[in-house]
C-alpha cells in the first residue's frame, strides 16, 4: 500500500499536488534520488522497525565524492553547508527508498543534523534548515518534523554535515 501525500490536519481542499506520489513531488520540485551510498563501515543504510524507518548518518556524497569538505564557519560557509545538508537528506531519502520505497512514507518524523563547526560557530540550525526546507518542498505538511542541529568538532571524511532521518511508513 502506498501512502499519498495528503494533509489530514488541514481544512484546505486537496489539490492536484496533494494527489501526487512522493516520487512525482520529487520530480515536480526538480529533484531526483541518487543511488544509495555504500556503507563505509559495519552498518546498514536504513532499518525498519514497525512503521518507522531510521537511516544511518548520511554524508553529502554525489557519486561517492563529497560535495564539500571542512568546518562550517571556517572553510565552509553557512550557505555551502546548507546545500550539503540538502544532499545529505536526498541520500537519506534514497536509503529509505531502497528499503521500503519512497511512496510508502506517511510523514517525516525527525531529522538529526550534525555540523562540523569552527570554534565559536553557533549557526547549526541555519545549516540544517537546508535539509528541513527541502523536506517541506517535497512532503509539504507531512514533511514537518522534530529536529536536532548539533555542532561537533569533527565528522567522518572531513565532511561539514551529516544527517540522520526517521520517517513513518505505511
Amino acid at each position: 500500500m502506498s501512502a499519498t501525500p495528503t494533509d489530514t490536519t488541514s481544512s484546505e481542499p486537496n489539490t492536484a499536488a496533494a494527489q501526487q506520489t512522493w516520487t512525482q513531488r520529487l520530480a515536480a520540485v526538480g529533484r531526483t534520488l541518487p543511488s544509495p551510498a555504500a556503507p563505509a563501515g559495519n552498518y546498514i543504510p536504513a532499518l525498519r522497525t514497525g512503521n518507522l524507518v531510521f537511516t544511518s548518518g548520511q554524508l553529502p556524497l554525489v557519486d561517492g565524492v563529497l560535495t564539500h569538505e571542512g568546518k562550517v564557519g571556517a572553510s565552509v560557509s553557512v550557505e555551502e553547508a546548507a546545500l550539503a545538508a540538502e544532499v545529505c537528506i536526498l541520500n537519506a531519502l534514497a536509503a529509505v527508498d531502497q528499503l521500503v520505497g519512497i511512496d510508502s512514507v506517511v510523514r517525516v518524523v525527525k531529522v538529526v543534523g550534525f555540523v562540523a563547526s569552527a570554534d565559536d560557530f553557533n549557526g547549526q540550525p541555519l545549516v540544517i534548515n537546508g535539509a528541513s526546507n527541502l523536506l517541506g518542498e517535497i512532503f509539504g505538511d507531512a514533511g514537518q518534523h522534530a529536529r536536532s542541529a548539533v555542532g561537533v568538532a569533527e565528522l567522518p571524511r572531513n565532511t561539514p554535515v551529516e544527517i540522520e532521518l526517521i520517517v513513518e511508513v505505511a
